[in-house]
């Protein structure tokens, strides 16, 4: 069964010596926003991990300054360095990408949503910015972006971060995570610390693709700690 999934948003490489959480923080952290669901009542038999099994490729369409589109080529070609085992590369190419970027202005962002992501000119448009995943059992499938350029560099930086990342597969937002991006109260705009280490353990070669919350629980605990360990020895 191939499940689509939204997500909206609403409102250094080294690791510090001094995390400020703990790794029980991150696995609960990992379990919110990797198995939860922003806006999609899952039924139990739907609920697991969704991640690329494939290679991404990432295409930008048309749209923004030439200063942003220059940010999203940086922080697409900053990914695979920052998350291990992640495959992701930006093309030139549409009919080559499975991760379609859509840089819009506000006015623009309704026609985007319905007449190009959903492609349905009745569909429901929510949130600030979007990324809608088509995705099943065996990974996610593609991955669409809409991301608001009008509104100033904040709003801009935020919703490139956060819907790009949550296209790789930590889908939902959990208010709860005061560390975290992916909580539409959180003031970040960038990359966190905590949210490096769960994008590294969701894509650890133990985590496979339609694995169950439960399935994940017996060696999450070793995914984390040797995340935690590997990234602050670099």
């Amino acid at each position: 069964m191939r499940v689509v999934l939204l997500s909206f948003l609403f409102v250094s490489s080294l690791l510090p010596k001094a995390l400020a959480f703990t790794n029980a923080d991150l696995i609960e952290g990992f379990n919110g926003v990797v198995f939860g669901s922003e806006y999609n009542a899952l039924p139990l038999s739907q609920i697991y991990v969704r991640k690329w099994t494939k290679p991404v490729r990432v295409f930008v369409e048309p749209g923004g300054s030439i200063r942003q589109r220059d940010q999203i080529s940086r922080f697409l070609k900053s990914l695979p360095k920052r998350i291990e085992n992640l495959r992701l590369t930006e093309v030139s190419r549409r009919s080559d990408a499975n991760f379609f970027v859509f840089p819009v202005r506000r006015r623009d962002y309704s026609d985007t949503i319905r007449k190009k992501v959903y492609r349905n000119p009745n569909a429901v448009v929510r949130g600030r910015c979007v990324v809608r995943v088509r995705y099943s059992r065996r990974g996610i499938q593609q991955s669409q972006a809409v991301i608001v350029t009008d509104e100033g560099q904040f709003l801009f930086q935020r919703c490139m971060t956060e819907e790009i990342l949550q296209g790789l597969g930590p889908l939902n937002d959990d208010p709860t995570l005061r560390h975290s991006i992916f909580n539409d109260r959180s003031k970040f705009s960038r990359f966190q610390t905590y949210d490096r280490i769960i994008l590294n353990a969701l894509y650890d070669t133990r985590i496979q693709a339609g694995m169950s919350l439960n399935a994940t629980s017996h060696i999450l605990p070793a995914v984390i700690r040797d995340t935690v360990r590997r990234l602050g020895k670099r």
